[in-house]
């Protein structure tokens, strides 16, 4: 018998609901290996969890550990569920622990995929008969996301304090994620990238920007491109987005887009998303988009298929492309046999919902 080979995964189930869908998606995955035993490719998950987030920062005043990013740069990979509650300022939790790991490894290409899945209603009307799928390509490394500034002159009294938010565009960092971006395009039906700016009123960073994008397009002749403003982009999701396939944004016009497709393919507790590495010098990491919602947190009510569809993102960053598509397929057959948690307009708990899913795979 073959042995398995195993793949090393930290896991940082962080706050809130991230909690229950890490731990749905560890059991997915961990399913999906118990069934390759008997293939002549069997894989095994090594799993090490790790307690940072808002509780670890009011036990302890950081959100992790000083070595922390050490402990994890020799892992395969980094599963995520989610970070944020009342408690804690959302400037110290996000920059403490989910950019401090995507800035540190360099995770610079923020991959988030719009799925309309069957069985769950989108608002947008023209989903029911239109056939829609894009991905959204996020720069995830600078732009406005770069934390350049400060605050200062809080010496003027009440009132005078200023403070300065710097956005941060290279030529470097601009190019490396529209040639990605390009490369997927080259790898769907459709061959389209779009490109999202706004140098119409941001005339030094976006105009760099398009400058590049117009310069790297000329390498790949075979794409159709094109460059739209992101409010008229923010008007295309809802109006046109049968003509989209990748979209490539900056870190915060993508951040918003992303959410924004999220929400019209039924709910942003599907939203799967990768922090990648394309270089593979750090591991790269996966998360669901929908935030540690502490509202539903601890009440079995999180949709897991976020997480479950970033576990799918990780197997084909780890060339597991047949089991993502096998993961992938489970979902479906999940939402189109009315499996649905509330947000989706559902009864089915957290649990029902892992459940179906490994019963999908093991079908």
């Amino acid at each position: 018998m073959t042995a398995p080979h195993t793949f090393r995964i930290a896991a940082i189930p962080g706050d809130g609901v991230g909690k229950e869908v890490v731990a749905a998606g560890r059991a997915v995955l961990d399913a999906l290996a118990e069934d390759s035993s008997g293939s002549s490719s069997p894989f095994a998950f090594s799993w090490e969890e790790f307690p940072w987030g808002c509780e670890y920062y009011e036990r302890t005043g950081t959100m992790i550990d000083a070595d922390g990013l050490e402990r994890l740069r020799d892992f395969d990979a980094i599963y995520f569920g989610a970070v944020g509650w009342p408690t804690v300022p959302d400037h110290i939790s996000l920059w403490g622990l989910r950019l401090k790991i995507c800035q540190s490894f360099d995770q610079w290409a923020n991959v988030r995929p719009v799925h309309f899945l069957p069985g769950i209603t989108s608002p947008l009307r023209k989903a029911d008969d239109t056939d829609l799928d894009w991905v959204v390509v996020r720069e995830n490394s600078e732009g406005e996301y770069a934390g350049l500034g400060g605050r200062n002159l809080a010496g003027r009294g009440p009132g005078g304090e200023v403070a300065v938010q710097t956005a941060l565009f290279t030529e470097i960092g601009c190019e490396r994620i529209m040639r990605f971006a390009f490369d997927l395009a080259r790898t769907r039906t459709r061959r389209k990238v779009s490109s999202v700016t706004k140098s119409n009123a941001q005339q030094y960073g976006m105009v760099l920007w398009d400058d590049v994008f117009r310069r790297v397009a000329a390498d790949y002749p075979d794409v159709e491109t094109e460059s739209v403003l992101v409010d008229a982009m923010s008007a295309k999701f809802v109006l046109h987005p049968e003509d989209l396939s990748v979209v490539v944004a900056s870190n915060l016009n993508a951040d918003i887009l992303s959410d924004l497709g999220s929400a019209l393919a039924g709910s942003l507790g599907l939203a799967a998303s990768a922090n990648l590495n394309p270089d593979r010098r750090f591991p790269s990491m996966f998360e669901p988009v929908h935030g540690s919602a502490p509202d539903i947190a601890g009440r079995g009510l999180a949709n897991p298929i976020g997480a479950v569809g970033s576990a799918a993102l990780m197997l084909d960053h780890l060339d597991l492309s047949h089991q993502a598509a096998r993961l992938h397929r489970a979902i479906e057959a999940t939402t189109s046999a009315s499996i649905l948690t509330r947000d989706v307009g559902g009864t089915a708990t957290t649990e029902d919902v892992t459940k179906a899913l490994i019963d999908a795979l093991n079908a």
